[in-house]
């Protein structure tokens, strides 16, 4: 029986916002079944842990929103009442973590958003605001806090946000009592790098950051009783010698720790990365076409065998079989989705 894909894109640049798709467990291939703009931007997807609540940010300015959407009907998600304001420019990041929305809103300053969650799945009152502070070395990207990501830690105690603008990752605990959120650690990583998503090992003992303006991704290790990270080492998500503007976006990990990739903007390709057992050493295999430009999102279907790249300027979501010996994606097909931004499986 093929399953359900949520697919989201920019309105404002001709995308028709919420696309649902069917997939074929056995060849990954997508086929479109309808779309919605009921929500303008809805760049990036989430869904509540028990799979019935489908979230979308609203990345927009001056002020963005998040929106739920029920999938009591996989195939037609339907809009759960209106769109909530996160009181931040350009949500880009979102997640459910202890019973609240979380968003992460890029435009300065920089904040996280907490929203509750109602009984039904919908969007209730926002609960509380936390401003990030600081700045960067880059005076194009990084004049203030510019928060990209927001998620939870595998224990499912912190909630850790990164920001591109002030080089640095926060953990903070969330009071489910009251939705105030409060930063309990934060990691300063080197100067200029641009952090933008961190994605969690299978084993929960170790953390990767994809930095946007300098092509490395940071090893850390994880402390969950701590929640505390720490930088070990720096991995290059392109080959010697190749040189030009590239800013990656995605990171995803293999369901059995052994390889990860990442997206690369710019040079138009996703990085194949080779892990050790410890999780801790990451190096770069090698390199393949994304099937398209500018590639914003990459995922891994639930079987972790196939890999889907939301390619943004070419408008299509390419997808690939990954050889379980090498970690290498061989493009399978695609399916075109204008100023695509995210792909989500339920």
């Amino acid at each position: 029986m093929a399953g359900h894909v949520y697919i989201g894109s920019f309105t404002s640049a001709g995308g028709r916002g919420l696309t649902t798709a069917t997939v074929d467990p056995d060849t990954g291939a997508l086929v479109a079944l309808g779309d919605t703009a009921d929500v303008p931007d809805p760049s990036y997807l989430t869904a509540s842990p028990d799979g019935r609540t489908l979230y979308a940010v609203s990345e927009t300015e001056p002020e963005g929103a998040a929106a739920a959407f029920s999938l009591a009907d996989p195939a037609a998600p339907k809009l759960l009442g209106k769109p909530v304001s996160v009181r931040g420019g350009a949500p880009t990041h979102l997640a459910v973590h202890r019973g609240h929305l979380l968003t992460a809103n890029y435009a300065a300053p920089g904040s996280v958003s907490v929203l509750a969650i109602e009984a039904d799945g919908s969007l209730g009152a926002m609960r509380s605001l936390l401003e990030h502070e600081g700045d960067g070395p880059n005076q194009q990207r990084q004049q203030g806090p510019h928060a990209h990501a927001v998620l939870t830690d595998p224990s499912g105690r912190w909630a850790v946000s990164v920001d591109l603008g002030t080089d640095s990752v926060r953990v903070c605990e969330l009071d489910p009592a009251t939705g105030e959120l409060e930063i309990e650690r934060e990691l300063g990583l080197r100067s200029g790098i641009g952090p933008r998503h961190l994605v969690f090992h299978p084993a929960g003992r170790h953390a990767y950051v994809m930095n946007e303006l300098d092509s490395v991704v940071t090893v850390c290790t994880w402390d969950p009783e701590r929640g505390s990270l720490r930088p070990v080492s720096e991995t290059r998500v392109l080959p010697e010698g190749v040189e030009g503007e590239n800013y990656p976006s995605e990171l995803v990990v293999s369901h059995d720790g052994r390889f990860a990739w990442a997206a690369n903007r710019g040079h138009n390709s996703i990085a194949v990365l080779g892990l050790d057992d410890s999780g801790e050493n990451l190096e770069l295999l090698t390199t393949v076409s994304c099937g398209g430009d500018w590639p914003r999102d990459l995922v891994l279907d639930p079987s972790g065998s196939r890999l889907y790249a939301a390619n943004e300027r070419s408008g299509d979501v390419t997808w690939f079989d990954i050889d379980p010996a090498t970690g290498i994606p061989e493009r399978a097909g695609s399916l075109p989705v204008p100023a695509v931004s995210c792909v989500r499986f339920v």
